[in-house]
């Protein structure tokens, strides 16, 4: 599991400080610090970035806006962003707005504001129409990663660590290679949202990761993991070889 990604885009010392301590604070890296258009760009592209979040204007001149336009009009650039300012200009604010942010924040931060605006913003990105809710736990699905809440930050989960799902009543059991998570929703559900060229269903309670993969027993209905983990082998899934073979 990986702390979310976030690119500060903030030109006045004491603003960006405070925003990058309650950021660390609530379980997100930080991966730059960029103080005009230049450097915003150089960092974006030099990180894996998740979410930015961006102050309009830098350096007195709405610096912010720009950065906003070039990675939105980039092919496979775009990712969500935040922005942060003290303006209350109507004019910057409808120019803001054409960008398409996913939140319009003004300074001074209200801590809890900010950390559900970043919240958002990921689900909005990744066009997730519910957050999965468990008891300490909700949960966003790219394509790439399972974005799971911790507390007050997200973390993400990269799919391809995923060795096996189980479900319990109306719980999944997602097991990766360092740890356990615990979202409310079905497997049917979970099943139809992931890539049905990586995972596929071995039991009417458990998906498998056909990657991680080890042995198949079928005299014994077993299906053997990585980590020396086991699942069921339903007899209605015993044609999983040729169903492995298919999709390698």
């Amino acid at each position: 599991m990986d702390n979310i990604n976030i690119l500060v885009v903030e030109d006045t010392p004491s603003e960006s400080e405070a925003l990058i301590t309650v950021l660390k604070e609530n379980g997100y890296n930080v991966v730059g610090l960029a103080t005009n258009h230049k450097d915003a760009l150089a960092l974006f592209y030099a990180n894996k970035v998740d979410i930015v979040i961006i102050d309009i204007y830098l350096n007195g001149i709405p610096e912010g806006i720009t950065f906003a336009e070039t990675i939105n009009v980039i092919p496979n650039s775009a990712k969500p962003f935040v922005f942060l300012t003290s303006s209350t200009d109507r004019h910057t604010f409808e120019r803001a707005k054409l960008t398409n942010p996913f939140s319009y924040l003004l300074k001074p931060f209200n801590e809890l504001e900010l950390l559900y605006a970043l919240e958002l913003a990921i689900e909005k990105f990744y066009a997730q129409s519910d957050v999965f809710l468990g008891e300490e736990e909700d949960t966003v699905i790219s394509t790439e990663y399972l974005f799971i809440k911790k507390g007050k930050s997200l973390k993400k989960v990269l799919i391809a660590d995923i060795i096996y799902i189980e479900v319990e009543e109306k719980y999944c059991n997602i097991i990766t290679e360092k740890e356990k998570f615990v979202i409310l929703i079905s497997l049917t559900k979970i099943l139809d949202m992931l890539d049905n060229t990586l995972f596929c269903r071995t039991h009417r309670n458990y998906i498998v990761n056909t990657e991680k993969i080890i042995e198949i027993v079928p005299a014994d209905n077993l299906v053997i993991l990585a980590g020396n983990h086991k699942v069921t082998l339903g007899e209605k899934y015993k044609n999983l070889t040729k169903r492995i073979r298919t999709l390698k």
